[in-house]
């Protein structure tokens, strides 16, 4: 292999019904390029390694600092950030793969939507429910602060579920992030009115009986958010809740 080239093999496919195949390009080498960066010299010169014209590889982008979580990929076997992953730093030739755990719409374009809809599913949001006319809010105690900016961290990449043995196309767990998201809500002074009604959620088919204390995702998290911790926790949280629950009905 020359020193000045860099050899990709990706893997493409045409449309979300089509076979998968491989295509290897050659990319003239830059100092500090990332994957991203190659995507783009593929795409404004879609020729293969074999010099035959292809179409230009369909991927997604858009920060290119590792905050919107868009670009996740597989990378020579690890789901991890495309605009984060240095060539330098990769072995060679260097796989891309769209990640398996969501369906594929287009070569490295994958559609995310089971992961919204769980969090569609945890409410993993601050309702409005008028209080915000009446001034500042509750403080949050910075020890509470602190921990729960760290769980704010997340940018939906769903790396963390591409990494977890336990979300597939034959289960319904929802999966790190969004459970994590959880406890994230269920901590904000005006997010905990919602409190019963998520830990409910994840009691359910799909939510922490699921999860199958692998560690992956806390391992493959670009973000470093301790997703293991949260789970733990929930299950706390979930146990007082369901004896709550049992108690509260036999009255």
């Amino acid at each position: 292999m020359s020193e000045n080239v860099v050899r990709f093999i990706i893997t493409r496919q045409d449309d979300p019904d089509s076979s998968p195949y491989e295509e290897e390009f050659q990319v003239p080498y830059r100092q500090n390029m990332n994957v991203i960066s190659a995507l783009m010299e593929i795409r404004r010169n879609p020729v293969n390694s074999k010099g035959e014209t292809s179409t230009p590889v369909a991927w997604e982008m858009n920060c290119l600092e590792e905050v919107c979580g868009a670009c996740s990929m597989v990378i020579n076997g690890k789901p991890r950030q495309s605009c984060t992953a240095l060539v330098d730093q990769l072995e060679q030739p260097i796989r891309l793969e769209p990640m398996k755990t969501f369906p594929v719409v287009r070569d490295l374009v994958i559609d995310r939507s089971r992961m919204f809809d769980s969090l569609k599913k945890v409410k993993a949001w601050i309702p409005i429910d008028g209080t915000y006319d009446l001034g500042p809010g509750p403080r949050m105690a910075e020890s509470k602060r602190q921990w729960a900016y760290e769980l704010s961290k997340c940018m939906t990449c769903g790396v963390c579920l591409e990494a977890c043995p336990n979300v597939n196309s034959k289960s319904e767990f929802i999966g790190p992030a969004p459970l994590s998201q959880v406890r994230l809500f269920n901590a904000h002074p005006t997010g905990e009115m919602n409190k019963e009604e998520r830990l409910q959620a994840i009691m359910g088919d799909g939510g922490l009986a699921n999860c199958g204390n692998s560690q992956n995702c806390v391992q493959s998290c670009p973000k470093g958010i301790p997703l293991t911790t949260s789970i733990a926790a929930l299950n706390r949280s979930a146990t007082l809740q369901s004896f709550k629950n049992f108690f509260g009905s036999t009255n």
